[in-house]
């Protein structure tokens, strides 16, 4: 194995195992600065190593092990050594770090349950979004600071501060290396699908750039979602987003046309939808529910969104789909999770099914929520309404308003086209019409509409 075959087998053992390890050392050494710290000299050991011994028969054991060495010397230059040490276990200093032992094997039975701790320290409400989301990116998912921030379009130098403020926060906190229980847990835990959620929509509708979805990003949150799902089986609202993101994604091939151009959801091939993505997602969606019903609980805004989601995915054709349950999904998403931008996409589900009057009203009452006043959907939804209304002038107005509000380019020519098309189709009303002056006549273009969360 020549030495750049080894850096790559370095570089896939990382990836897979780091997470597993910094949980580990995070529950030993109660700091996830100093767990990742310990583990990233583990890296370096082998880095070092390796190219001159050859990989290892297990690589996750000899890292896991090398690192826990680390933790003893750093406990022991500390003064801690006799407390730790009796955690630790005295063969984790002697021999080399090659296979696993049989004190191993017994510390592989609590792998789980330190991932889960991982998993809600990362995404403790005591750290703002963006922290969150990079921290869990870094520690769960392994990726690198250059990699979050080419995922998230921003510096290599704002994500490692994000990340370093993120664990010296966690440190001042003094926040507890423990899964929450009691009534602590419903909101911890919707702070951790909050984050697994904002990476997949980042991926799946891209909110700045040239890329209309950036898919690594959908696979990294799918990968956090299943992992989260084997950690806590009992909990629905993790399988209403598993179920969530599966459908979701199972669109990605049907979403961009040539060059990259967006494709709309009621313009998509759905042949090219993933059949395989969709089956697991209604796999996923019907353990949620079923959980619900034995717990005696309502479905949550995930099982909800599935739910949505799943209406769209077993419609053969865009013409096939049940709007009018999509609405009603909807309105029991609002009266459970009430925000501006549900309501938006409640009133694109009740254009479609009851006529865009329907949905142009109830879009009209919320259009003064502060929330929604600089969001490029709002008068993107708008637009579509008017120009389904045949208000073209009016509907020209808003997707050029949308067009300037988002900061995507690929959407931004999306919103662009349609509102020449709106100028068009008033020009045509006017020739064939002057005193109707924008026309009624019902225009036809559709968006993509009655996607659950953003409106895309």
């Amino acid at each position: 194995m020549t030495a750049t075959d080894t850096h790559r087998a370095i570089e896939a053992v990382w990836r897979i195992e780091s997470a597993r390890i910094i949980a580990g050392l995070a529950r030993l050494v109660r700091d996830i600065g100093l767990a990742e710290e310990l583990a990233q000299d583990a890296l370096v050991a082998a880095l070092e190593q390796w190219p001159g011994s050859g990989v290892p028969d297990n690589p996750g054991a000899w890292l896991t092990v090398t690192a826990r060495r680390r933790a003893v010397d750093r406990i022991r230059r500390e003064e801690r050594l006799a407390a730790k040490l009796r955690l630790l276990g005295h063969e984790l200093e002697t021999g080399p770090p090659q296979q696993p032992r049989p004190e191993q094997a017994a510390l592989a039975d609590a792998v789980e349950d330190d991932l889960l701790r991982l998993v809600f320290t990362a995404c403790h409400p005591v750290l703002s979004t963006e922290a969150r989301a990079a921290l869990t990116l870094r520690l769960l998912g392994g990726l690198s600071t250059d990699e979050i921030a080419r995922a998230f379009l921003t510096s290599e130098a704002t994500v490692a501060q994000r990340i370093v403020r993120a664990k010296r926060t966690l440190a001042r906190a003094d926040v507890p290396f423990e899964v929450p229980q009691g009534d602590e847990l419903a909101p911890r835990l919707a702070s951790v699908l909050e984050v697994v959620y904002l990476v997949f929509n980042e991926g799946y509708a891209a909110t700045a750039g040239d890329d209309w979805m950036r898919p690594a990003l959908c696979e990294e949150a799918m990968r956090l979602g299943r992992v989260l799902a084997g950690l806590m089986p009992g909990e629905p609202e993790v399988h209403g987003l598993v179920a969530l993101l599966e459908i979701q994604a199972s669109r990605t091939a049907a979403r961009t046309g040539p060059g990259g151009a967006p494709v709309l959801l009621l313009d998509q091939d759905r042949t090219r939808w993933d059949r395989l993505l969709v089956h697991r997602g209604l796999a996923a969606l019907a353990r949620a529910e079923a959980l619900d019903d034995r717990l005696g609980t309502p479905p949550g805004p995930y099982v909800l969104q599935a739910a949505i989601a799943a209406c769209h995915a077993r419609a053969a054709t865009a013409g096939d789909t049940d709007w009018i349950r999509i609405a009603a999904l909807y309105a029991a998403l609002a009266e459970r999770h009430p925000s501006p931008v549900v309501e938006l996409n409640r009133a694109v589900a009740l254009g479609m099914a009851f006529g865009p009057a329907t949905g142009l009203d109830l879009v009209d009452r919320i259009a003064a929520e502060p929330a929604l006043r600089s969001y490029h959907l709002l008068p993107g939804v708008r637009g579509d309404l008017l120009a389904r209304l045949g208000r073209h002038e009016e509907a020209a107005a808003e997707f050029a308003r949308a067009a300037g509000l988002t900061r995507n380019s690929r959407e931004r020519g999306v919103l662009l086209a349609r509102a020449a098309d709106s100028t068009r189709a008033a020009d045509t009303a006017r020739v064939a019409d002057p005193a109707a002056g924008g026309g009624r006549d019902g225009g036809t273009r559709r968006g993509e509409s009655g996607e659950p969360g953003p409106v895309r």
